[in-house]
């Protein structure tokens, strides 16, 4: 791949400006069965951040996570990503609020009768139908995470973190703003965890904001990014280069 397609590919210089890309704004969620998931949650994210968020099982990351991409809406309260209010938007805008931004989950959800460049192709067929040059794209962002070498390989005979890796691709191809991780590594070994995170660290370095909900207490102790910490459905840290957990804090 050439240093030209990298550098099409890459994201504007990270400029922090007054207004960040995602901001809560006194949000709780509580569902039908009156199970209180968030409370008062005040957040700021700025463009080109790189977020942990760390909280047990039930502390309301999910939660949070769901509401950012409007499958949730909330009980009370304002979000806004990049100066619009997502809290009512009207749900024919929300295919063009959810291009803003890329997603993975632990579970790497690929199309297994289709290939890996057809399974990244998807993607942009789907919210981009009638895209030039998408063949050029898919394999862009295949050798940005790695895998040039990979195109015709179907799912099953790929290891766990190269279908992560798929996965991340098919996330990344549309350029977006803001990059979502639920539990990327949750179903891989250390070693490719650490592959992972690495490829998260060089889409942020290009200038993309990420957001990563994690476990994994020897990423974020190693790594020392912003972590924020649920608790509760509260925010109750926010430390610009944190660890998984503070001293004589209780294992999450």
């Amino acid at each position: 791949m050439s240093v030209a397609f990298a550098e099409r590919f890459a994201m504007p210089a990270v400029v922090h400006g007054p207004r960040p890309v995602i901001s809560f704004h006194g949000v709780s969620k509580v569902y039908g069965n009156h199970v209180v998931a968030l409370r008062e949650v005040d957040l700021a994210i700025h463009q080109g951040d790189f977020c942990f968020l760390v909280g047990a099982s039930g502390a309301g990351k999910s939660t949070l996570v769901r509401l950012l991409i409007r499958e949730e809406t909330p009980s009370t309260g304002r979000i806004f990503v990049e100066g619009d209010e997502i809290t009512r938007m009207a749900r024919r805008k929300l295919p063009k609020l959810r291009r803003r931004f890329g997603i993975v989950f632990q579970d790497y959800k690929l199309l297994a009768n289709r290939t890996v460049a057809q399974n990244v192709a998807f993607a942009l067929q789907v919210t981009r139908p009638g895209q030039r040059h998408l063949r050029e794209k898919v394999e862009e962002v295949l050798w940005i995470v790695g895998l040039e070498d990979k195109l015709d390989k179907f799912p099953d005979e790929l290891s766990g973190g190269e279908q992560q890796r798929v996965a991340i691709a098919r996330a990344l191809v549309h350029r977006p703003h803001i990059f979502v991780a639920d539990e990327p590594t949750g179903n891989l070994d250390p070693d490719t965890s650490w592959g992972i995170v690495q490829l998260l660290l060089q889409i942020n370095h290009r200038g993309t904001t990420v957001l990563m909900a994690t476990h994994n207490r020897e990423i974020v102790d190693l790594v020392r990014r912003r972590v924020i910490a649920v608790e509760q459905g509260r925010v109750v840290r926010d430390e610009a280069q944190g660890s998984y957990l503070r001293p004589g804090d209780a294992t999450l």
